[in-house]
């Protein structure tokens, strides 16, 4: 009897440690990891945002009922002292006494030497959505009065632009209409005055391609990594600093029609944030969770790096990055649809192994 006391015991113990091994696997070089708020005046998050000031950290997500709820506004917090600042609703989508709409997937970009932009959308839906913008000079204290974007211009759909060595900032874009999810880049030599509106880089047809991100390389080349409706990561590449773009191709990567970000890191290397998920044939999007970040020196070879979350319950999903300049790697992203997750990175500290066929190494 006492032998099977024993037994049971020591078993217990083992399934107890491969427990504990598996919450601490892939979690080498994460230096902190919390909630930017645990309490708010609504019950749903989504798709936040991060950028650096002078004066620290600025992110930002929509907040309200639900997703396309008419009382969802675009929520900001500062990072002051170590902690997160109290979030105040920034911008919502009110037209008049009797009229709301939903607003959508806010974009912080802190233009260097001068200003915080917010970008964001406003509208009934992804497909009649259409793009906003906000100034700060003071580092997100305070900000501009809401600026409507040219017809057509929608500025950053979910990713951050990037600076141009000319100065132009490039953004991001895709659309959801009846031409199909297709995604562009837009132009900006004045800090969102003026806009020009790059061609299509996929049809539509044999990618399903939206929310771009990108990527830069020392030899100017860049590449950009596309959720798709194809179960892939998608990538293209161009050599002329965005105007024109190649074949877009299957990354090595999986998707799970969700979003995903990148961030080329100080020290060469690539990074990408997302769901290491493959969606299931003939379904719509897959599970949004565990949510992983992945490295490359080359943009087409990765190595397995972090698992920020592992859950079966509820979705992880939506994530920024950035590197400070400090740096260290921030992330954000939603948690359960419930708060907003921030995790910072060191990337000197990380454990890699190669991803082979698109599988996760054990």
């Amino acid at each position: 009897m006492k032998r099977i006391i024993t037994f049971t015991f020591l078993l217990v113990l083992a399934f107890q440690f491969q427990a504990e091994a598996k919450k601490t696997n892939w979690r080498k070089g994460i230096l902190v990891d919390e909630f930017i708020y645990t309490e708010a005046p609504y019950p749903s998050c989504h798709s936040a945002t991060i950028a650096e000031t002078p004066e620290g950290l600025v992110a930002a997500w929509f907040g309200g009922t639900k997703e396309r709820n008419p009382d969802v506004g675009i929520w900001v917090s500062r990072h002051i002292n170590g902690k997160w600042t109290e979030s105040v609703e920034l911008a919502n989508g009110v037209q008049n006494d009797t009229l709301r709409y939903p607003s959508w997937n806010p974009v912080l970009f802190q233009m260097p030497g001068g200003d915080l932009l917010l970008f964001y959308k406003i509208g009934p839906s992804p497909s009649e959505w259409w793009g906003m913008m906000m100034r700060s000079s003071d580092n997100g204290k305070t900000w501009s009065q809401a600026e409507r974007l040219p017809d057509g211009i929608y500025g950053p759909i979910k990713n951050k632009p990037i600076l141009l060595s000319d100065n132009t900032l490039m953004s991001p874009c895709s659309v959801e209409g009846d031409g199909g999810w297709r995604s562009y880049f837009e132009f900006t030599k004045d800090e969102g005055k003026t806009w020009e509106k790059g061609d299509y880089i996929n049809d539509g047809k044999m990618y399903m391609a939206i929310q771009p991100t990108i990527l830069t390389y020392p030899d100017g080349r860049m590449q950009t990594l596309v959720r798709t409706r194809n179960a892939v990561i998608a990538s293209s590449w161009s050599n002329d600093q965005g105007k024109s773009w190649g074949l877009m191709q299957p990354s090595g990567l999986p998707n799970n029609n969700s979003g995903i970000d990148a961030v080329s890191l100080k020290d060469g290397r690539q990074l990408v944030v997302y769901n290491h998920v493959k969606t299931p044939v003939n379904a719509p999007k897959g599970h949004r969770t565990p949510l992983n970040v992945a490295v490359s020196k080359d943009g087409k070879h990765w190595e397995a790096a972090l698992v920020l979350e592992d859950s079966e319950i509820s979705q992880y999903s939506y994530p920024a990055g950035i590197q400070t300049s400090d740096g260290l790697v921030h992330f954000v992203y939603t948690w359960r649809r419930e708060r907003i997750k921030h995790v910072v990175v060191d990337p000197k500290k990380l454990k890699t192994k190669k991803i082979v066929y698109e599988q996760w190494p054990e």
